[in-house]
């Protein structure tokens, strides 16, 4: 992979810019045959599939704030001189050819590009059936873009494969792959794992945990519980499970009102075995699956829990390694959380909303890794890159 210079990425940056702002009534009229064709019942993919005005504004915003940053290409981590006169650099390095895989969402064609091409990387776009016509002419605009700047259109390339054909080319690629980041639901996570020959970076699965401890300000969490619950149902930071410690203070009262308040914005309420004895009516859980699954819909369980302990031995074994919080005003209490739960993000008396890139400072994001290697959380443009030692030496030999 050709190292290029950060002005000629820059220029290709500053040219997509230009072509998303000139071709915006036809980016919106490609995304709108998309709308047209797709099955509304799955409200919140649908959600992820509009493109409108303000859309296409963040995706010019979103790589302006790519191009501000510094390029994270070559950049020293050490430096050691050793004994035998060895001098030792350890300097970042690009992945190189990088494939993602996403559902829906339009947007992710230009962030995932971006922060990929600034990082020096080959990108392959496997988007979603439902976002062809609007994926086709994005990547149309990063082609002229790259073309205007005598760059190879290789460096992003847009990949039409249905099932079957996806499955035969993460076997057997046609190119060279360095790294597969899945961005999705969990059956799509586990299609590319079980497939993949090179390294997988997981990532999108939510199914995100709020423990309400003793020590709670009530008013913070009902606030902070409709926001994480309400404010982006198809988000993989929305809040899916609510963990109330039965003993906080007026505890049947607390999760009565808490059911009315949810309900009261139309989020469907499910009961585990011990809380529908207070709230009458309620769907139960009845399967320890439900436990596990990201909802990505107005819908949200109530469960009840006996201490803080039992609080993080449930969430390590149920959630999506994603996002946890705990609302409490025990600073200690609060730490013990933050540390013993297995989340890419804690949180104590926050919305599980601001795991995101530019919520977090990060910026544009590849996406929100919940696997441990390389990285957790944000993938911005500085987790983009690996690493290479340079050895200079002198004739030195081993003995």
């Amino acid at each position: 992979m050709t190292l290029l210079n950060s002005n000629t990425k820059d220029n290709v940056l500053n040219s997509m810019m230009r072509l998303l702002n000139k071709r915006k009534d036809d980016i919106i009229a490609a995304n709108k045959r998309d709308l047209e064709a797709f099955n509304r019942d799955d409200q919140a993919l649908y959600d992820r599939l509009v493109v409108d005005s303000s859309k296409v504004d963040g995706m010019i915003q979103a790589i302006q704030e790519v191009k501000d940053q510094d390029d994270p290409v070559g950049r020293e981590i050490s430096q050691v001189k050793l004994d035998n006169g060895l001098d030792i650099i350890n300097k970042t390095d690009p992945f190189g050819t990088i494939m993602i895989i996403y559902e829906s969402r339009p947007d992710v064609t230009i962030e995932a590009a971006v922060l990929a091409f600034k990082a020096n990387n080959k990108i392959l776009l496997k988007g979603g059936k439902e976002a062809t016509h609007s994926n086709r002419i994005l990547v149309e605009l990063w082609h002229d873009a790259l073309k205007e700047n005598k760059l190879s259109t290789d460096w992003i390339a847009m990949l039409e494969m249905n099932r079957e054909e996806t499955q035969d080319f993460l076997k057997n690629p046609s190119q060279k792959l360095d790294l597969i980041v899945p961005r999705g639901g969990e059956r799509l996570i586990d299609f590319v794992k079980q497939h993949a020959r090179c390294a997988v970076l997981i990532s999108g699965r939510g199914n995100n945990f709020l423990y309400v401890s003793p020590h709670a300000d009530w008013k913070k969490t009902i606030n902070v519980v409709i926001n994480a619950k309400t404010d982006k149902i198809s988000g993989c930071n929305a809040l899916d499970k609510v963990l109330i410690d039965k003993n906080i203070n007026n505890f049947e009262a607390r999760v009565q009102e808490l059911s009315d308040v949810l309900e009261g914005v139309g989020v469907e309420v499910i009961a585990d075995e011990y809380t529908q004895s207070i709230l009458k009516g309620k769907e139960r859980i009845e399967q320890e699956s439900t436990w596990k699954e990201e909802f990505l819909a107005m819908k949200i369980v109530i469960g009840a829990i006996d201490g803080i302990d039992e609080a993080i031995a449930k969430i390590n074994k149920y959630s999506g390694h994603h996002s946890s919080v705990i609302m409490t005003n025990n600073n200690d209490e609060a730490q013990t959380f933050m540390e013993q739960v297995d989340s890419a993000a804690v949180y104590q008396n926050a919305s599980s909303r601001f795991t995101d890139g530019g919520q977090m400072g990060v910026g544009a994001e590849l996406a929100i890794s919940t696997d441990k290697l390389h990285h957790r959380g944000p993938l911005g443009l500085k987790q983009l890159v690996t690493n290479k030692y340079y050895v200079y030496g002198n004739g030195q030999v081993r003995e």
